[in-house]
């Protein structure tokens, strides 16, 4: 359903007014029966120059909730340019996960049959909050079982693959299962967990002001869901190399 929350028309001076680049982008999802949720990538979508259109559009509503907040920004030299900093990070930074393609991972036969376990990680990772926008800042672990027919891909390719799922408004438990239905789609293993260890700053910043809490959730799949000596041999090595 299109929000019924107005939106604004942009223009340029003498040309002809049009929809924002927000409801032409929504719209298009809609016709075409696409979830646009905060976690989900819209890459493909997107038209030539709209990313442009919207970073503007987010500068000019962020100037909006400034106004609400009672903040001078014409007479605050420290804010002044907050609400196109807030726009640039919004669409180019922390977000732009749903806003860019996947990164191309290049990938290679499994020419040795390798069919041991290996580990990747720690890696960090950061995410924001989807129901505060508060930072989620922590560690991934994975662990593959390749077999004959799976592909295998360099190290830093997995770092990158972790920064496009989670450089985008996330929930830790939906960021760990779309990371492995990434992996799995790519890499085809016998085997294949996740785990990641996060401090959440919404428990930090605002709300009870915890300090010590960490969460901690995983994946198992194929081999390691059902070999529970696997899954011990994995989660035993990680926990060796938190030491």
């Amino acid at each position: 359903m299109i929000s019924n929350v107005a939106t604004p028309v942009f223009r340029k001076e003498g040309a002809p007014a049009r929809l924002a680049a927000s409801r032409r982008i929504r719209e298009r999802l809609t016709e075409a029966g696409r979830r646009f949720h905060a976690n989900d990538n819209i890459a493909d979508i997107l038209r030539p120059g709209e990313l442009d259109e919207l970073r503007a559009e987010v500068e000019a509503r962020m100037h909006e909730v400034l106004d609400a907040l009672v903040i001078d920004t014409s007479g605050d030299h420290n804010t002044a340019e907050t609400a196109r900093r807030v726009a640039k990070m919004f669409v180019d930074e922390v977000f732009r996960g749903r806003y860019e393609a996947p990164p191309v991972i290049t990938s290679f036969p499994n020419v040795s049959h390798l069919n041991e376990l290996m580990i990747v990680g720690p890696i960090t990772v950061r995410s924001a909050c989807s129901h505060h926008f508060c930072p989620i800042i922590g560690r991934v672990w994975i662990g593959i079982l390749p077999n004959a027919a799976s592909e295998l891909v360099g190290l830093s390719k997995y770092a990158r693959l972790c920064d496009w799922i989670m450089s985008r408004p996330q929930i830790q438990e939906e960021a760990v299962v779309m990371l492995a239905d990434e992996l799995e789609r790519r890499i085809h293993p016998d085997g294949l967990a996740v785990v990641m260890e996060a401090n959440h700053f919404c428990m930090h910043w605002r709300g009870v002001k915890d300090d010590h809490s960490v969460m901690t959730n995983s994946v198992m799949r194929g081999a390691f869901l059902q070999d529970a000596t696997l899954r011990r041999e994995f989660l035993g090595l990680l926990n060796r190399g938190t030491d």
